[in-house]
């Protein structure tokens, strides 16, 4: 079996979404420039040694699709405590709503957002008792 080990956002304006995936989830931004021999800034989702995945932000090298189009890119969802305060931190940071806040009954709360660049991600809290 493969797993994901990566991930990437293309951005038409880089420095605004890293400043939108701060904001919204408190990542962090290494230059990895060096390693890539383009502008590729390495994101830092968490600590070292609990469950997660890091990425990449890049400029994005063609025009995205519009809206209404479908999805944009690899969606991914990030696991989060608090669904409701994620949300007013996404959306306080330039976010859009996608599809709103969903129950997986007795599994999890889900949604799907638009990032400041038009990417669309997912955020998934635990809950056994969501209805």
């Amino acid at each position: 079996m493969s797993r994901v080990v990566h991930f990437e956002i293309h951005a038409d304006d880089v420095e605004r979404a890293k400043a939108f995936y701060a904001a919204a989830f408190g990542w962090e931004f290494q230059d990895y420039g060096r390693f890539a021999g383009t502008p590729y800034w390495g994101v830092i989702t968490g600590p070292e040694g609990e469950p997660g995945i890091d990425g990449g932000l890049l400029q994005r090298p063609a025009t995205a699709p519009g809206e209404g189009q479908g999805a944009n890119a690899f969606v991914c969802t990030m696991g989060v405590e608090d669904y409701d305060d994620t949300e007013t931190r996404i959306l306080a940071a330039g976010g859009r709503v996608a599809m709103p806040k969903t129950a997986l009954t007795g599994m999890a709360w889900q949604g799907y957002y638009l990032d400041t660049e038009g990417n669309t991600f997912g955020i998934h809290q635990d809950d056994p008792e969501a209805r």
